[in-house]
């Protein structure tokens, strides 16, 4: 036991990173990487074993409860939380809650983390009942990525995905807001899995309630490299063209624009300004104690 102490200490020591946005970058990596396995893990179940094993509704909670679990992960070494979305980081930015350094960064590894996970769900059901194509009885690109359901409109899509992540952003400030009456420490994650829960439950039926860019960038990325490549996305059409590489990616960051406004315009403000009275009130009150205090003495 002495032996195997000393090794776990001198490895410790060894792979111990002390810059802090390097750990909070890779932390969030790894929550990215648990989003996407075990959320895309349940969509892989349902679509390979053709119904028998899920349902829409177990894709929601699995995404709901891994949502909960990667922010666990990743929690201690956030400011508020562990963001897991490169739209969530913006907002924080654009609220100057984190700094603006950390956005490039933090998208590149929650994208990484995407990848990474979408590669673990590819290699434990490497062989099933599917092939790499796009559409059709047997496809499985749909398994990672974001594609339009046939009746879905490159408008459609757009507003979808802006509405999804505003609400996800509202929510989020919400949780977050010390103004605001919030959450207990600790009860944040499932919170913000609860909140992944509903908006999955109901927003997911047009194109899987894409609010996350590197969510879907990674598996995207993943796979065109992996064997359904470029071409099998043109076997869908201009409309998926620029749905896959425009709307689950671009219209998020939109969605957390019009989010922190929203949030910001009917509430934040308002908390902010009654927080900021209480305070000159209290300043006030405490000069003149101090005053009659002199006086008296």
């Amino acid at each position: 036991m002495g032996k195997q102490r000393d090794i776990l200490e001198k490895l410790a020591g060894a792979f111990q990173i002390q810059h802090v946005l390097l750990r909070q970058a890779l932390a969030e990596c790894l929550g990215t990487l648990i989003l996407v396995m075990f959320g895309c893990g349940a969509v892989a179940q349902l679509v390979l074993s053709a119904g028998s094993h899920g349902t829409f509704l177990t894709i929601n909670f699995a995404f709901g409860f891994a949502a909960t679990l990667c922010i666990l992960t990743s929690i201690f070494f956030s400011l508020l939380c562990g963001h897991l979305n490169p739209a969530v980081t913006f907002s924080m930015c654009l609220l100057g809650r984190e700094p603006w350094r950390k956005f490039p960064l933090f998208f590149l590894c929650q994208t990484l983390g995407a990848f990474l996970g979408t590669a673990i769900v590819f290699g434990i059901y490497f062989g099933t009942q599917g092939e790499l194509i796009v559409v059709g009885k047997n496809a499985t690109a749909g398994i990672f990525a974001t594609y339009p359901s046939r009746h879905l409109t490159l408008v459609n899509g757009f507003f979808n995905h802006i509405i999804g992540t505003a609400a996800l952003i509202v929510c989020i400030l919400a949780i977050v807001d010390p103004h605001n009456n919030p959450v207990p420490r600790g009860l944040e994650p499932f919170t913000v899995g609860f909140v992944v829960l509903v908006i999955g439950l109901s927003m997911g039926f047009n194109s899987g309630y894409a609010v996350n860019p590197a969510r879907d960038l990674g598996p995207h990325i993943f796979t065109a490299l992996a064997g359904w490549g470029s071409g099998n996305v043109k076997k869908i059409g201009h409309k998926a063209n620029t749905f896959c590489f425009f709307v689950p990616i671009c219209a998020p960051f939109l969605g957390a624009v019009v989010g922190v406004l929203i949030y910001q315009l009917m509430i934040g403000y308002h908390l902010e300004g009654e927080v900021q009275e209480k305070q000159k009130e209290m300043e006030e009150r405490f000069k003149l104690s101090n005053m009659i205090t002199n006086e008296d003495a």
